[in-house]
This record gives C-alpha cells, sequence and structure tokens, in this order.
C-alpha cells in the first residue's frame, strides 16, 4: 500500500509539473485570445440573466402586441451589480422605458433591497405609487389615478426642481394616492409611474410586478402611457 501511495504521489507530481510547464510555455497571444473568448461567453450568460422566460413571454404575447408595451427583468442591485453582472452598468438593476434598456444612465426606476426607486441624479425626479392588485389594461390616462401624475408640471429652475425632489423623497399624499420616490416591490401589483429626467424625457409609465423570481429579482409588464415634451432645467 506504502508503494502505491509513494507511486500514486509521484505521478500526481509529474502531471502538475507537465501542467505548470505547459502554462508557462504559452505565449502572451495565446493568454489573450483565451481571455477574451472567455469573456464574451461571460457577456453572454450576464445577458441571458436579464431575459424574462420563455414562459413569461407565452403568457402575455397577446398584451405585448400592443404598442409601447414591454416584458422586462430587473435585477436586484445588492446582489448583481458589480459582484456578478459586470457587462451592464448598475449590474441589471436599472431600466429606461425611453431607451428600452438595463444599462444605468437615462433610468427610470431601478430595484435595490426590496424596493424599487425612481429619480436617480442631479434635480432628475421621479414619483411613484401603488395601484394594487389591478389589470394593466384598466389602466388608461383616462383613469381616475392617473390624473394627479398626469397633470404634473415639472419646475423650469434648479431650485424648485431640487424641493420637488425632496418632496417625493419624504413622501406626500395628494387626492387619497401616496407618491413616493421608493416604494416596496410586491408580486401581483400595478404602479404608477412619472419620471423626469431633464434633459432627456418626461414619462408616465405603469407596470406590473408579475412575478418574483427564486434570486430576488421582478418580472415586470409595462405599458407606456405618455411621453411628454422633454423637459429643461435653468440653472443659476
Amino acid at each position: 500500500m506504502k508503494k502505491i501511495l509513494i507511486s500514486t504521489v509521484s505521478i500526481l507530481t509529474l502531471m502538475l509539473g507537465a501542467l505548470n510547464a505547459s502554462a508557462q510555455t504559452q505565449s502572451r497571444e495565446d493568454i489573450l485570445k483565451e481571455l477574451t473568448a472567455k469573456r464574451a461567453e461571460l457577456v453572454k450568460l450576464e445577458k441571458a440573466l436579464l431575459v424574462p422566460s420563455e414562459e413569461d413571454k407565452a403568457a402575455y404575447a397577446s398584451f405585448l402586441k400592443q404598442p409601447d408595451t414591454g416584458l422586462i427583468r430587473l435585477l436586484p442591485r445588492e446582489d448583481y451589480d458589480c459582484k456578478i453582472v459586470s457587462s451592464v452598468r448598475g449590474g441589471g438593476s436599472y431600466y429606461s422605458f425611453t431607451e428600452r434598456s438595463n444599462e444605468y444612465g437615462s433610468s427610470d426606476i431601478g430595484l435595490e433591497q426590496g424596493y424599487l426607486k425612481t429619480g436617480f441624479a442631479g434635480a432628475n425626479y421621479g414619483m411613484l405609487t401603488m395601484l394594487g392588485d389591478v389589470p394593466l389594461e384598466n389602466v388608461s390616462l383616462e383613469t381616475t389615478s392617473t390624473n394627479v401624475l398626469a397633470v404634473h408640471q415639472p419646475p423650469a429652475n434648479e431650485p424648485q426642481a431640487r424641493i420637488e425632489q425632496r418632496r417625493w423623497s419624504d413622501g406626500t399624499t395628494v387626492d387619497g394616492m401616496t407618491l413616493k420616490n421608493r416604494v416596496p416591490l410586491k408580486a401581483n401589483t400595478t404602479y404608477l409611474l412619472r419620471a423626469i429626467l431633464y434633459s432627456s424625457h418626461d414619462s408616465l409609465v405603469t407596470f406590473r410586478v408579475v412575478r418574483i423570481d427564486s434570486d430576488g429579482s421582478a418580472i415586470i409588464l409595462w405599458k407606456l402611457l405618455k411621453n411628454y415634451p422633454v423637459p429643461q432645467l435653468a440653472r443659476n
């Protein structure tokens, strides 16, 4: 048994030595090619994490035939940003309904620590409200619940815009509706969003969290209700 053990150790040592020798003789060009290939494969896998399942697409195929609709997945930022997903800025936890992109930038909505949030940089701001278990088909510009957000006029100067930003951060109630820039993520719940990004876009969107997956990611079905004229900000 001792001879067998010594022989096995000797063979393993020789194999490791051969592998090390092979790695040492690998050219820098070969290493770069291998890194490039592996990164391309990694990016492909990361993008696959963001795609809703085929079952989800099939379930809402009829709704998605309508204009200005979509189905997306938001990943929880605390688990994915700079940890698992690095090829998409923001880790796939943000979305722009105007640019149709999960890339962080002119984002309308984000997911973090079990909350949906809006209004991310500078004087930009947004308002969110939970409508409850309401079908998206029942939400339109003619719906009473959309009136408060639909008629809002963005201020044209930076000080007032920052006041508005603090107002929605603290939360307020208008005509019985609670408006905030951060609300809990809840399955089978419909939301209303007004996202105002100066020099970019101003959008009124309704969306529904149709499912929350085991990793905390949210499958969201959405409908754009209205795009307003791009707001401009007079800075002091």
